[in-house]
């Protein structure tokens, strides 16, 4: 178990942060000790934007949970064809500054699809960010061959997207994968002939790794 819960993708900026907040402090100490208190709150701003909560998810093999926390921002179908090749239930996540930052999986699979799409940098809560802006797709295969899609969106803030994964490795539902620094948008594909449900509306706000996102149809995890 982990004693200070913080995303590992956010070393560098970790030490940076405490080396340079030593010496702020130190310099200023020099002056006026109070004043030694003032480089804690830019440090504390970067241990809280790279926390990394412990998460417990829903076991049930239907349920795909959202692969990241933040804000409902958008539901429709669209074509898919890179990964899932037909019509796909898009689900679009905003993750403001104050959010965990830390992508998970939607449900247990193999990882068979990663692409990097080098583009733009508008702000995630731009409904043209989707198409524009630097990206990088993740493909699953779930139980029973069922393919779905994550994909991690940068912002106009967000200038790093990190996705720790390779081909063919296979992550359980909820595992941590990467995250994007900095505000962003995740957005999950599912087949439409898949889902049961969507589980969620516009303006709902949800946790990575832990609010179901979707159910899907028992045949679509269950094909022999």
């Amino acid at each position: 178990m982990r004693l200070v819960c913080l995303a590992e993708y956010g070393a560098d900026e970790f030490l940076l942060a405490l080396l340079t907040s030593a010496a702020a402090a130190f310099a200023l100490r020099a002056i006026n000790p109070w004043l030694a208190l003032l480089p804690l709150l830019p440090f504390a701003v970067v241990v809280w934007f790279f926390r990394d909560p412990e998460r417990r998810g829903p076991e049930d093999v239907e349920l795909l949970v959202a692969p990241a926390d933040g804000t409902v921002t958008d539901i429709e179908e669209v074509d898919e064809p890179a990964f899932i090749g037909r019509r796909a239930l898009r689900i679009g996540i905003f993750l403001s500054p104050f959010d965990v930052h830390v992508n998970r999986a939607p449900c247990a699979g193999a990882v068979r699809y990663l692409d990097y799409k080098v583009g733009e940098f508008l702000p995630a809560y731009n409904p043209a960010a989707a198409q524009r802006n630097e990206a990088v797709c993740l493909g699953l295969e779930a139980a029973g061959g069922l393919r779905l899609m994550v994909k991690q969106i940068s912002g106009v803030l967000a200038r790093r997207i990190v996705c720790r994964v390779q081909l063919g490795d296979v992550l359980a539902s909820g595992q941590r994968y990467g995250m994007i620094k900095f505000g962003s948008r995740t957005e999950l594909y599912v087949p439409v002939d898949a889902v049961a449900v969507c589980t969620v509306v516009r303006g709902n706000k949800v946790r990575g790794g832990v609010s179901p996102c979707c159910k899907l149809l028992a045949r679509a995890v269950n094909r022999g």
